[in-house]
């Protein structure tokens, strides 16, 4: 078992998801692992990135990397979104052969999405969780088609004591926010929405549940325009409900 962290918060979790942070350390230090903070971590760049910005992209990604660089043990983030830049993107945009690009790759060698983490390095899928709840999972995009993580989440909620994991319709279908393209098309995004939304009150489950904060975001407000009693929620959210609590 991996004995130290390095959190990689991220931009969206930091301003509107804290609790997530909050509570994926407490589950991290309930499982034996040390928690770092790298004081200087900036956003990733990825915005710029997925805009054509290259030059911007690269510009953060040095100060990210100046702050993860030199750090020891994994690095561990809530968001498939921000892990697939830094692993699979972060080492194109140095020249190969350059100190930046080995530095790119040995960072991103040891960066991990919590689920792939807690299941594929640290071996576990028991947390000690507990929520007597019907959920239902939401694959994000980059967590599932950039990370290849298909059955982590769904592996850790299996082994949460009294929940109920119903499948989604079309599970693995996109749910529109897609960063800028929801921005850039915003009817078609409206769309595709509306369409998990329905699949998401057609399961029956009282929460969603996914690992990315774009698309809780986005599910939130299409589940609060309907007034549906329906909760989006991160999976640290489920995780970190300790079974021994009152």
């Amino acid at each position: 078992m991996a004995s130290t962290a390095q959190l990689f918060i991220t931009c969206l979790a930091e301003q509107f998801f804290p609790g997530v942070l909050k509570g994926m350390v407490g589950l991290l230090e309930r499982l034996g692992v040390q928690v770092a903070f790298p004081q200087d971590q900036t956003c990733c760049g990825q915005p710029f990135f997925n805009s054509g910005s290259w030059t911007q992209a690269r510009e953060l990604a040095r100060k990210w990397l100046r702050a993860f660089g030199e750090t020891d043990g994994a690095i561990v983030s809530p968001s498939g979104s921000c892990v697939d830049m830094v692993r699979h993107h972060y080492p194109h945009l140095f020249p190969p052969g350059t100190p930046e690009h080995a530095l790119a790759e040995a960072t991103a060698a040891r960066t991990f999405e919590v689920t792939q983490f807690l299941v594929n390095e640290l071996k576990v899928t028991d947390v000690g969780a507990r929520f007597p709840h019907k959920v239902t999972y939401h694959a994000s995009c980059h967590l599932l088609r950039g990370l290849g993580a298909r059955e982590e989440p769904k592996a850790l909620l299996r082994k949460v004591q009294g929940l109920e994991l119903v499948p989604l319709p079309n599970e693995e279908t996109c749910c529109g926010f897609g960063g800028v393209f929801s921005v850039i098309y915003p009817e078609v995004s409206q769309a595709m929405m509306a369409a998990k939304i329905r699949a998401i009150e057609a399961s029956g489950a009282e929460a969603v549940v996914a690992c990315d904060a774009g698309c809780l975001m986005n599910l939130a407000g299409g589940l609060r325009k309907l007034r549906s009693p329906v909760r989006a929620m991160h999976l640290i959210e489920v995780l970190a409900a300790d079974r021994g609590a009152p």
